[in-house]
């Protein structure tokens, strides 16, 4: 078979996998796809077919820190630096000296032989030149994320060989995943939305640390095969996962972030969307103020089919699980510099479902859009006016009387910056103990002493928030009590725990908010 076609019963094979009619065809889609790292023309072609995710075929990329470390502690044989890509040579060359004995990095920096020559020389025996620059930068004496940012700045790019072991969409499949089979095609409808939210999924089951790892690296693996990366699945807690049963075969496995590298305010779930199985898609949901933003995403081989039921169906599970009300689709996923938005008319996948934007200049613009399509519904926006409407966040529902929450996260962060910097200049430690003190008293909190390292960690994130708040001191003591039971839940094994008391605080919510809006407390 020539590539074209090896790609193409492959697809067909996992479709088959995905949406099995019968017990024949899915032993079918089984024996195509088993053994298929093994076949001749395969194995002939496996070059012809680089970063289709197919086993037994390479991969090239340039994977981010927490992704190459753990490709490189999973698959250290396959993962080796793609020289071919040269133009990190140079950055590479200067960062290596760090990364050796005093007496090698002298020695380096006298040295007018090629990097890659170099690195073959300093490697051991049973290491690649990937697994070796991974290793090095791992053991540096620093924090992770100074680690992370010395690794990503050399952006360096990698090969992961083919093989019938490693990462591949081949072999990508969860056996303890909801399965039935199918008596025709997926269901192209678009449901209403309202009524989709009253009902909730089969159920939502809490996974053993064992097996949400296990679920954690098939979603990091079928990130890999694609060619991306998602934050949410590179630092996924294995203790944090569940597994969201929706029946008929479709399942959301839901995965949260390690406390370490959670975001500031809202709660980040990833979701990896598995249909008998198989995953079809995958999701990132940014969760706070009653409103979760969805980031929405289906694999190519099954794009074109259910999307619009399986959206509709990860919204009621994140209702169920997270106690939103409401829904936001950022800028990006509309295809603000993002071409495939944009070729794929995302923002008219989401308005059918009745999301508008807020924004007065996209809101004319999107009623305009709306019109034309309402009186001719083979009307199709223009490529600079998808561009115009992508400019905004839509959400859902639309109610001009409510304005839909979306986290603001960068207007709090500078607010909280230009007290620090009032108050202490640069002094950043001096500001964090001064706050950290201050928000002791205010609350009432004597000691941290019951507290896990994941929740004092956010305890020190939290308190220039906590110390901004203003008259936070005055507050009915049980009203404090539960602020500090939501900067712990911050950092405990489940963030939607933190989502949930939160939301539930409707004081410190509104308090936290007007942070954003210029209105905070000066120490």
């Amino acid at each position: 078979m020539t590539p074209e076609a090896l790609l193409r019963l492959h697809e067909e094979a996992c479709r088959r996998r995905a949406y099995p009619e019968n017990e024949q065809g899915l032993a079918a889609a089984r024996r195509v796809l088993s053994g298929f790292h093994l076949r001749p023309d395969v194995r002939r072609h496996a070059e012809a077919l680089t970063d289709t995710g197919v086993a037994g075929t390479p991969i090239h990329y340039r994977f981010f820190w927490p992704t190459a470390r753990w490709l490189s502690r999973r698959y250290p044989k396959l993962l080796t630096i793609d020289w071919s890509e040269g133009e990190f040579e140079e950055r590479l060359r200067a960062a290596l000296p760090i990364l050796v004995t005093p007496a090698e990095a002298e020695a380096l920096r006298r040295t007018e032989r090629p990097v890659r020559e170099t690195i073959l020389r300093l490697l051991g025996p049973r290491q690649t030149d990937a697994t070796f620059l991974v290793e090095r930068i791992d053991a540096l004496p620093a924090t992770d994320p100074v680690r992370e940012a010395i690794h990503d700045a050399l952006d360096v790019c990698y090969r992961l060989d083919g093989s019938g072991a490693g990462p591949s969409r081949t072999r990508a499949f969860y056996e303890n995943a909801p399965f039935a089979f199918r008596s025709g095609s997926p269901s192209r409808s678009r449901p209403d939305l309202a009524s989709e939210l009253l009902i909730p999924p089969r159920s939502v089951r809490a996974l053993s640390p064992r097996e949400g790892a296990r679920v954690v690296d098939l979603a990091r693996a079928a990130m890999v095969t694609r060619s991306r990366d998602l934050d949410a699945f590179a630092h996924g807690d294995p203790r944090d996962v569940r597994l969201v049963d929706d029946g008929d075969g479709l399942a959301f496995a839901l995965i949260g972030v390690v406390p370490e590298r959670r975001l500031f305010l809202p709660a980040v779930y990833g979701a990896l969307t598995l249909r008998n199985g198989v995953p079809i898609g995958y999701v990132q949901l940014d969760v706070l103020f009653g409103t979760a933003e969805v980031s929405y995403n289906t694999f190519e081989t099954f794009r074109g089919g259910e999307a619009g039921h399986v959206f509709a169906r990860l919204l009621a599970a994140a209702r169920r699980v997270f106690g939103v009300t409401s829904f936001s689709i950022e800028p990006y996923q509309l295809g603000r510099g993002n071409d495939e938005g944009i070729a794929s008319g995302a923002w008219w996948f989401y308005a059918g479902f009745g999301f508008r934007p807020h924004d007065p200049k996209v809101s004319r613009l999107a009623a305009a859009e709306l019109r034309k399509r309402a009186r001719n519904p083979a009307y199709r926006s223009g490529r600079a006016t998808l561009l115009r409407l992508a400019e905004a966040h839509v959400t859902w529902p639309h109610d001009p009387n409510r304005h839909t929450i979306v986290t603001p996260t960068a207007a709090i962060g500078f607010a909280l910056s230009r007290r620090l910097v009032a108050a202490f200049g640069a002094a950043r430690e001096t500001a964090l103990s001064a706050c950290e003190k201050r928000a002791r008293t205010r609350l009432g909190v004597r000691s941290l002493s019951g507290w896990s390292a994941g929740e004092r960690l956010w305890w020190c994130r939290w308190v220039p928030l906590l110390d901004a708040i203003p008259g936070i001191e005055r507050w009915p003591p049980a009203s404090r009590r539960a602020v500090a039971r939501i900067v712990a839940a911050k950092g405990g094994r489940r963030e939607s725990d933190f989502v949930r008391l939160f939301d539930r605080h409707a004081r410190f919510a509104a308090a936290v908010l007007d942070l954003g809006r210029g209105r905070s407390r000066m120490g």
